[in-house]
């Protein structure tokens, strides 16, 4: 792939990053979005699953489809675009990796500066109290074991539909944005907001935007630069042409 030279140019006067990664750069590792989920699942909506309300009607239900994906989730591995992404967190003074992904590839591929717009789903707590559930989960069990503390029914620790994303995320992501010199969207369709206005709100702060993803979406009118391919493919290419580009 061809890159413009500007974008090097760009990167390399970069002293403040902020990269936003969605469903596309885990889908490269196999990590189906929960809207497609396969057999039995694929017959149930998504929104009544994600949901406090559909937790509240059938806890079994939404624990064991939970379940199946952090199956599926610790079977897969990062991919380049991950690695890409954990490398990229060396290159700049301020760096910030937002994602609206809740698989923690990011970290196993060695990110540490990661933003979690929607929560995780490795981690857990009590839909009563809130208070964080430390044991290791039995992928094997149908029904959510019970806190320890007040007795309420463990949950993960994601955003359901709904719900609040977590303030302390929004802000330091809402707050990255506005103050950034170069911004990345990677593998999202920009539509889920509020995750969607964060390269908007790169650019009206004059931002350089850059998109990273196989199709078109409502962000490539206004981005300043749409790459197109996949990021498993796109970062690695990107990194490697960037090194030489400054070597020269």
């Amino acid at each position: 792939m061809e890159f413009p030279q500007e974008l090097f140019e760009r990167m390399c006067k970069a002293q403040k990053v902020v990269v936003l990664t969605g469903a596309g750069v885990s889908a490269e590792s196999g990590v189906k979005t929960f809207r497609d989920p396969d057999g039995f699942w694929a017959k149930l909506n998504p929104q009544e699953l994600a949901s406090v309300e559909g937790f509240l009607s059938n806890p079994n239900l939404v624990w064991s489809w939970y379940q199946q994906r952090r199956e599926v989730i610790y079977s897969v591995k990062p991919n380049p675009g991950h690695y890409a992404l954990a490398e990229m967190e060396n290159l700049f003074p301020e760096f910030l990796l937002v994602t609206q992904n809740v698989d923690r590839l990011h970290q196993a591929a060695g990110s540490k500066k990661v933003c979690e717009l929607h929560g995780n789903i490795i981690e857990n707590k009590c839909f009563d109290c809130g208070a964080p559930y430390e044991k290791e989960i039995d992928l094997s069990s149908k029904e959510p074991p019970r806190c320890e503390i007040c007795g309420g029914r463990v949950r993960p620790n994601v955003v359901w539909f709904g719900e609040s994303l977590p303030i302390d995320a929004l802000n330091a992501a809402q707050n990255a944005a506005a103050d950034c010199d170069l911004f990345f969207s990677i593998g999202t369709s920009a539509q889920v907001y509020p995750a969607a206005d964060l390269p908007l709100q790169a650019l009206r702060a004059g931002a350089f935007v850059v998109e990273i993803n196989p199709n078109e979406t409502v962000l490539t009118p206004y981005a300043s630069l749409s790459l197109r391919g996949p990021s498993g493919k796109v970062l690695p290419e990107l990194l490697d042409k960037f090194k030489k580009f400054v070597g020269k």
